[in-house]
C-alpha cells in the first residue's frame, strides 16, 4: 500500500501562491488517476483536481479553474498542486490520494488571509 505525505501548506495572503507536494512511499506509476482533495472547516471533503498517469486528462473543480494547476512526476513519485490567486475560501486541509480514494494521509493545511 503506497503511503502519501503532503507538504507545502502554510499561511498566505489573498492573491498569493503556494505549491503543494505529495510524496509517495512507492511507485505512483501504477496509479492511473491521482487527485488533490480539500476539506474546509465544517464542510465535507471535496475533489479539487485530478490527473491521469501521463497527464493526458486533467480536471478541476469549477472553484479553482484557472488558478490551480495539478501535475505529477512519476519518476519522483510525486504529485504537485500549484495554487495561484488564492482566496480566503481556499482555506482548507489539502490531501492527495488516488481516484477513487484509498486511505488518507495527514494532509497539509492552507490558510488564506485577507
Amino acid at each position: 500500500q503506497v503511503q502519501l505525505v503532503e507538504s507545502g501548506g502554510g499561511l498566505v495572503q489573498a492573491g498569493g501562491s503556494l505549491r503543494l507536494s505529495c510524496a509517495a512511499s512507492g511507485s505512483i506509476f501504477s496509479i492511473n488517476v491521482m487527485g488533490w482533495y480539500r476539506q474546509a472547516p465544517g464542510k465535507q471533503r471535496e475533489q479539487v483536481a485530478t490527473i491521469t498517469r501521463f497527464g493526458g486528462a486533467i480536471n478541476y473543480a469549477d472553484s479553482v479553474k484557472g488558478r490551480f494547476t495539478i501535475s505529477r512526476d512519476n519518476a519522483k513519485n510525486t504529485v504537485y498542486l500549484q495554487m495561484n490567486s488564492l482566496k480566503p475560501e481556499d482555506t482548507a486541509a489539502y490531501y492527495c490520494n488516488r481516484v477513487p480514494y484509498g486511505p488518507w494521509g495527514q494532509g497539509t493545511l492552507v490558510t488564506v488571509s485577507l
